[in-house]
């Protein structure tokens, strides 16, 4: 059996010592890079390796040319993967300490993107694992190497060509994982420029998740998506947020969900601003 959306702690303590299961810490902040780095090192799942989502989930940034995380390179990110002693036989299970939206749920959609379906973001995520006192070990870990193949699915993304065409088709559902207050250009921190790509719904990642920073049960996932999608299906739904991490979050939601899986706008809002003359809105539409 393959994880290949959520991964409850008890399904993956019993696996710790299993050499075809790989665990990779994702913890990550935005304003303080090395946070997630330095918190793996003082203490992690036990066996985990750390990927950094700048460094090791995300290309080179360049400047007036790219978002804020363009999608690494195929071959690279194989490399990294590879060193991380995950292929083709391994299950992956990802987690960080934001419910899986600040990096986890961005190499569950790596994996995917590179035909790797064997990938499964920790439920409740490194809070949930150490209230329960599970397995925890400190320093630096690794893994046996592997030979990560991978087989690229080029039809999960889109590009800011593809989201100014689909803007003119009543059929296609453009969701923003963004907080409302961001969706609307009310509190914009990240970015130089507020609001939001005109047509696009507001589906904040953080509505996925309970008080207790699990997900929420998959008919309630269901019901909220439903709602936003209108009778669409996932196919012609495309997901984007500010850098193009966030939004991997309603993307897992949305398959937890059994709606299916919809595309990613990789470079999302941080790419969408470089050129001016596309369209901004704010406000509720």
């Amino acid at each position: 059996m393959s994880y290949t959306t959520l991964i409850s702690m008890q399904e993956l303590a019993a696996h710790l010592d299993d050499p075809a299961w790989a665990v990779v810490d994702c913890r990550y902040r935005a304003k303080d890079p090395e946070y997630g780095l330095r918190a793996y090192r003082q203490s992690h799942v036990a066996g985990a390796v750390y990927a950094h989502p700048d460094r090791d989930l995300a290309g080179p940034v360049l400047p007036g040319r790219t978002g804020r995380h363009p999608l690494p390179a195929v071959e690279v990110l194989a490399e990294k993967l590879s060193g991380w002693g995950i292929d083709a036989g391994v299950q992956v299970a990802a987690y960080d300490d934001a419910g899986g939206a600040l990096a986890a749920a961005r190499l569950w959609w790596l994996l995917r993107w590179l035909g790797h379906t064997a990938v499964a973001v920790l439920d409740g995520g490194w809070q949930a694992w150490e209230r329960e006192g599970l397995p925890v070990r400190a320093g630096d870990e690794g893994r046996v190497r592997r030979d990560f193949r991978p087989r690229l699915r080029p039809e999960m993304v889109v590009d800011a060509q593809a989201v100014q065409r689909l803007l003119c088709d009543p059929d296609m559902r453009l969701l923003d994982a963004r907080a409302a207050d961001r969706f609307r250009g009310q509190n914009e921190t990240l970015d130089p420029v507020a609001g939001h790509i005109p047509g696009a719904l507001s589906a904040p990642y953080a509505e996925n998740l309970g008080t207790d920073g699990r997900f929420k049960p998959p008919e309630e996932l269901r019901t909220r998506y439903q709602a936003l999608l209108a009778g669409q299906p996932a196919e012609r739904v495309v997901l984007y947020c500010g850098s193009g991490v966030t939004a991997n979050h309603d993307l897992l939601a949305l398959m937890h969900a059994g709606l299916g899986e919809a595309r990613l706008y990789a470079g999302s809002w941080s790419d969408w601003i470089l050129d001016p003359s596309r369209p901004v809105a704010t406000g509720e539409d």
